[in-house]
């Protein structure tokens, strides 16, 4: 036994003069690895490839239309933009393929044919109806198409309609309830060749409604699918809705219309929870503001919204000492802030989410709506801009932190945007500056692009896009960030830098 004991021992002192080589090793690999890669800044590697779901381009009626496609690479191989449908079958359906980056693109997308009855789907362990929907594309890029690249869907007019969304695990959305859009529907898309499994948590300002966490949608490989959540959501005033993927990825879209064959409006994707979000684009137009916050944890939160704008940055009236309780979504009325530009920053002690609504929106929307998003980094891409009988445009900068600066390019069908000197506009710190956007000079397109690139010494710059037609603000978006790279993660003193 005293044998045994002492083996023992060595053991375990062999063991740790072990661990303290490879830790060692791997400290110094680590350190090799992130100069070599990035000396005295972080790693960068470019993108090479990129993804982008779409939810109704090809569909029937008031959601049919087509896409704006926009890239603006860096140094990149010549590349190509491929649109397929989301029908089901293991390739998809070509609609078209581009490879004209720095110029827009656009693409007409014809109806998909109809679900036959065979391939009709109810819900399984899904907690409420689903079923499948034709309309949905898939935009796979490569090379020069996929940096800095963003794709737009658009309706029957051609108005961009929404952005299409990269396929993820986590999408958030906020907004009003059943009681003033009438109809919620999610749509649910799946990209590749893998069953994926979505969770949809909600909460409204009543709590949460959707059932536990474990309930599961299956969608198919190549499929989307399509669930009405009115039922459910019947006496909410105000929603917020969490789809996850447990398995695979997916691309998640939210749609609100007051009656069926209306247009309605595609809810913007906001912000994981926070404690401090940003909604950009907030425009000059009169009507009401309302303001929608989502309170997904445990605890009460205690919410502060100040508004950025040309006058500067203030707390508007009604928006402070806001008391909110846990695991719901509420409502907060800002009339001071209507006629009012800029940027709404909401902040809390707990992590939020929201959105807000003004006067306006598409045939059947409840509003316009605007959702809270990240600061522009390397560039933004606009891929569809109206101008003329179609509509205007307006591009609304704030700089909540330090001032910022960026340069504004726009180009066409036949005028690229690269080499362009374009028009630099200054935001003073904690102010907001209006741009109204017009196309190059001489060019009578009826469609434009723009990119936004902060300069260099800029302090963080959100960057909202309103469009206008016929009187009153139709859509407002967020402008999201088109990079040409991603950052490498740098190596760090962990056994798992070189433990398989």
């Amino acid at each position: 036994m005293t044998r045994l004991l002492r083996r023992r021992s060595v053991f375990a002192v062999l063991a740790v003069v072990a661990v303290g080589v490879v830790y060692a090793a791997a400290s110094q690999l680590g350190h090799q690895a992130a100069a070599a890669a990035a000396p005295g800044k972080p790693g960068r590697a470019a993108v090479e490839s990129a993804a982008f779901g779409c939810a109704a381009p090809g569909s029937t009626g008031a959601t049919a239309g087509g896409l704006a496609i926009m890239a603006n690479p860096g140094k990149a191989p010549q590349g190509s933009a491929v649109v397929t449908r989301v029908d089901g079958s293991s390739a998809g359906k070509p609609v078209r393929t581009v490879s004209r980056s720095g110029l827009q693109n656009v693409v007409k997308v014809t109806a998909a044919p109809a679900v036959k009855g065979d391939q009709k789907l109810q819900a399984g362990a899904a907690s409420v109806p689903t079923s499948v929907v034709r309309g949905g594309v898939l935009v796979q890029a490569t090379g020069s198409m996929a940096q800095g690249l963003e794709v737009e869907q658009t309706g029957p007019s051609g108005l961009v309609t929404a952005p299409c969304t990269e396929p993820g695990t986590d999408f958030w959305f906020v907004g009003p309830g059943v009681a003033t859009a009438g109809n919620v529907e999610l749509y649910l898309l799946n990209p590749s060749g893998q069953p994926a499994d979505a969770q949809v948590l909600a909460l409204t300002d009543a709590g949460p409604v959707l059932g536990s966490p474990d309930t599961g949608i299956v969608v198919p490989p190549h499929t989307e699918l399509v669930q009405s959540l009115a039922g459910y959501l019947k006496s909410s005033r105000v929603i917020s809705l969490h789809i996850s993927a447990t398995l695979g990825q997916l691309v998640a879209n939210v749609r609100e219309s007051k009656r069926n064959g209306q247009a309605g409006v595609w809810l913007p994707p906001a912000q994981p929870p926070a404690t401090k979000v940003v909604i950009p684009g907030m425009t000059a137009a009169p009507g009401s503001r309302v303001l929608y916050v989502a309170v997904p944890g445990s605890d009460n939160a205690q919410v502060k919204v100040t508004a950025v704008t040309s006058r500067g940055s203030y707390q508007p009236t009604g928006g402070t000492d806001i008391d909110l309780p846990s695991n719901s979504a509420a409502q907060v009325q800002l009339p001071s802030l209507a006629g009012v530009a800029g940027a709404v920053e909401v902040s809390a002690n707990v992590p939020v989410t929201a959105a807000m609504m003004v006067s306006g929106g598409a045939a059947g929307a409840p509003g316009a709506i605007a959702g809270s998003s990240a600061a522009v980094q390397e560039q933004g891409v606009i891929a569809d801009v109206p101008h003329g009988p179609a509509g205007t445009a307006e591009l609304v900068l704030s700089a909540p932190g330090n001032a910022a600066s960026v340069r504004i390019v726009t180009g066409t069908t036949s005028l690229t945007v690269g080499g362009q000197p374009g028009q630099v506009v200054s935001i003073p710190a904690g102010h907001t500056v209006e741009q109204v956007l017009s196309p190059p000079k001489g060019s009578r397109d009826r469609w434009f692009s723009v990119v936004i690139t902060p300069l260099a010494g800029s302090g963080p710059v959100y960057a909202g896009r309103v469009i206008r037609s016929g009187g009153s603000v139709q859509s407002i978006m967020a402008v999201p960030s088109s990079l040409t790279w991603v950052p490498l993660v740098r190596a760090r003193d962990s056994l798992l830098t070189v433990l398989p």
